[in-house]
């Protein structure tokens, strides 16, 4: 199903269901649903609940079974970034994403814990807001908590349990908890 949403240019596959697209700004294309890899199915519901703003720019692709979940008052913004499928993004407070970045299936994005968790010596609570540079690509699986900063240029490996704030560009960050793996990393599209 292809149409135009009051004036911004959202392609969204039959399966696609998008509440809140009068909070969602578009300078360039959003394809929702439409992106399709093998192992994903025509059938695959993709989900956007926009209660904040979600800013598109350029082209932005959100992959077949994606699912998310903007809060109010919670900020997305997205430039020419492609996300594969069966992504997660449950968002309350804000995720910025830089240009050209590559989310691969079954990622996650959560900014908030919701719930508190108090214990002797405990550091206060930081800005939860993530912030991704351009050219980052996010292996599958992985999982991005509140708080977290990538730099540009790094990839962050599959199934890995990512916060904290990762400043060094062209890095690789692996593991349960992340850390950064290898130096100088380059990657293509």
């Amino acid at each position: 199903m292809y149409y135009r949403a009051r004036g911004k240019f959202i392609v969204a596959h039959q399966n696609a269901q998008i509440r809140g697209v009068e909070n969602i700004d578009v300078d360039g294309r959003l394809w929702v649903g439409i992106a399709f890899v093998g192992f994903l199915n025509n059938r695959d519901h993709t989900y956007l609940h926009i209660r904040g703003r979600f800013k598109a720019r350029g082209h932005v692709d959100i992959g077949k079974g994606s699912r998310m979940d903007i809060g109010p008052g919670a900020l997305l913004e997205m430039s020419n970034c492609h996300v594969t499928g069966s992504a997660r993004f449950v968002i309350t407070h804000g995720l910025s994403m830089g240009s050209g970045c590559a989310i691969s299936w079954g990622t996650e994005f959560l900014d908030e814990d919701f719930h508190s968790l108090d214990y002797e010596g405990r550091r206060p609570p930081g800005d939860p807001r993530i912030v991704i540079g351009d050219r980052v690509w996010i292996g599958s699986g992985a999982k991005i908590l509140k708080g977290t900063r990538i730099a540009a240029g790094s990839v962050v490996a599959a199934n890995s349990l990512v916060s904290g704030v990762f400043e060094e560009e062209n890095v690789l960050i692996a593991g349960n908890p992340a850390r950064v793996i290898r130096h100088g990393v380059c990657w293509e599209k």
